[in-house]
């Protein structure tokens, strides 16, 4: 592949994995509030091509987070014990909103990239037609 073709083919990669990661982050934030949810996180892995180079990168398998549950006291909810307590989420919306954040900005820079090496392949290929 040419360097302009691997090169989109690397910032491709950041944003289809910044997309997964901004899916995950937005499930996280959607679920905040029911009982007994564990956030999940992303992990990123290298990718090698067939000739072995790499510098694409894709989402990994999905994690839970596997720290405690709060426990949240409400008689009055169905999902009580006999004392009035339930588990609650483990999500911290702070923390969900700066990965948001993070994901985005990554996207951003991905995308900028991608159009860099687009706008450069445009203007050889011009060079070349005169």
């Amino acid at each position: 592949m040419s360097g302009f073709g691997d090169s989109l083919a690397v910032s491709a990669s950041g944003m289809e994995a910044q997309a997964r990661r901004l899916r995950v982050v937005s499930e996280n934030i959607a679920n905040a509030d029911t009982p007994g949810y564990r956030r999940k996180q992303v992990s990123f892995e290298s990718q090698h091509d067939s000739a072995g180079n790499e510098g694409r990168v894709s989402a990994a398998k999905l994690s839970l987070d596997r720290s405690p549950l709060p426990r949240v006291y409400d008689p009055t909810n169905p999902m009580a014990d006999g004392t009035g307590y339930f588990d609650g989420s483990n999500v911290n919306i702070i923390i969900e909103m700066a990965d948001a954040r993070e994901a985005q900005r990554s996207y951003e820079a991905n995308l900028r990239m991608f159009e860099q090496t687009r706008q450069m392949s445009q203007g050889l290929l011009d060079l070349l037609r005169r």
